[in-house]
């Protein structure tokens, strides 16, 4: 299991199925919301000739990681979580929704059953789909092309915002950061704005402007971090809309800037998209990186071809045993990247001989996870840890054992 990876809808249909079985495998996914959602507005688009938009769909969700990584929550509850007083992680973690906390031999933590989008993307790779996900794909066209760039643009502009003014995407980003930094009273302009943009209800206001008045009232940043990545992004967003930097012909646009809002919870942004080509640089922290889809694509054709000369009896024992990480001398850009993201001595681990398994350790392992899976939850009341903390997090989910050309888990394995 490799760095963390957001990804978006461009990267994941540029690569065949055997390539997305190799993302999945040396990389941990980010399952954006957006993706979800875009990937479902596909049910409402005019697809090319032969398809239908259920089959388009199904593509798509065929290649949907089911190995690794985890539906992040929606940047909206995030954020609103974030005003009120939450803790958001701002580092490579993906925040869940859901899960049951439970506390077994002294340890606390939480245990994930298969998530709704797990299960909808099973769905989806049989072609069914329920009324109200079709209901959801009308709606979210619907708001796509009712957003009006050309007026959002005209209103930046009329605020003195012009390509006189703001001569690139780091102009448009200084502008934001510099806007958000400060503290008294533009960061009461910063609230509204964040209350605004989350649909925060107005019995809420005496509450949250008390909570930051005793805070000391701090810029956005200060008070609520996530919630100020968010605004950020979307300021960023109408400012280079205002600027000509983003076009306005394309309502897609405003969708695929809002991969932005994930940004803080990856190790890498991968993208096929021009869009994002540009603008995720100014929002990636100096220990992430983005990576060009292309690039990784044909680095993960590359690693598939080497894997594919070895024998069928390696190859039946599953990618878990086949290759637990890149070849130790290997240099290419899934190796430099778990270079620069993960622990070094990954390198000796892959050039050590594999150590055999012991049996009765890993039956205990088996029965150890299955008492976590069957522990009865606690009550919100019994939470005396910190969720961020926790000292186990159990994901459970359902794996294909051969998906495409590749087994992901032993041929024999039995269940």
């Amino acid at each position: 299991m490799g760095p963390i990876a957001l990804f978006d809808k461009s990267f994941l249909q540029s690569l065949s199925l055997d390539e997305a079985v190799f993302f999945d495998h040396f990389f941990l996914p980010v399952i954006c919301p957006l993706f979800y959602v875009e990937t479902l507005s596909d049910l409402e688009k005019h697809v090319r000739e032969g398809r239908t938009p259920e089959q388009e769909v199904g593509i798509i969700a065929d290649k949907a990681p089911e190995m690794s990584g985890y539906p992040c929550a929606y940047h909206v509850d995030l954020g609103t979580n974030a005003l009120f007083g939450a803790n958001i992680p701002l580092d490579a973690r993906i925040p869940t929704v859901g899960g049951r906390p439970v506390k077994l031999d002294g340890k606390s933590g939480f245990v994930h059953e298969e998530s709704p989008v797990a299960q909808a993307f099973r769905r989806w790779q049989e072609r069914e789909f329920l009324a109200v996900e079709r209901q959801f794909a009308h709606m979210w066209r619907t708001t796509l092309n009712n957003l009006d760039l050309v007026r959002i643009a005209a209103g930046i502009r009329a605020m003195g915002v012009t390509p006189a003014t703001c001569r690139s995407l780091e102009d448009a980003k200084g502008i934001v950061d510099v806007f958000l930094e400060r503290d008294g009273a533009t960061a009461v302009h910063q609230l509204n704005l964040a209350l605004g943009l989350f649909e925060v209800s107005p019995e809420y206001d005496f509450h949250l402007f008390g909570r930051w008045a005793t805070q000391g009232r701090t810029s956005l940043k200060g008070f609520a971090p996530y919630a100020a990545h968010v605004v950020a992004v979307e300021l960023f967003f109408q400012i280079a809309l205002g600027a000509g930097f983003i076009g306005t012909a394309d309502a897609n646009n405003r969708t695929d800037v809002g991969y932005l809002f994930y940004s803080p919870f990856c190790h890498l942004f991968v993208s096929s998209d021009n869009l994002h080509r540009r603008c995720a640089p100014h929002f990636l922290r100096d220990d992430q990186s983005f990576v060009w889809g292309p690039d990784l694509k044909a680095d993960l054709n590359r690693l598939m071809s080497l894997y594919s000369a070895r024998s069928e009896e390696e190859k039946e024992q599953g990618l878990m045993r086949l290759a637990p990480t890149p070849l130790a001398d290997d240099h290419g850009l899934i190796a430099q990247l778990w270079d620069r993201h993960l622990l070094p001595a990954w390198r000796q681990r892959a050039a050590a001989s594999p150590q055999p398994r012991d049996p009765e350790q890993d039956a205990q392992l088996v029965a150890h996870i299955n008492r976590l899976a069957e522990a009865p939850g606690i009550s919100r009341d019994e939470i005396d840890f910190d969720p961020t903390d926790a000292n186990f997090v159990q994901i459970q989910r359902r794996v294909t054992r051969r998906r495409g050309s590749w087994w992901q888990l032993p041929k024999d394995m039995k269940g």
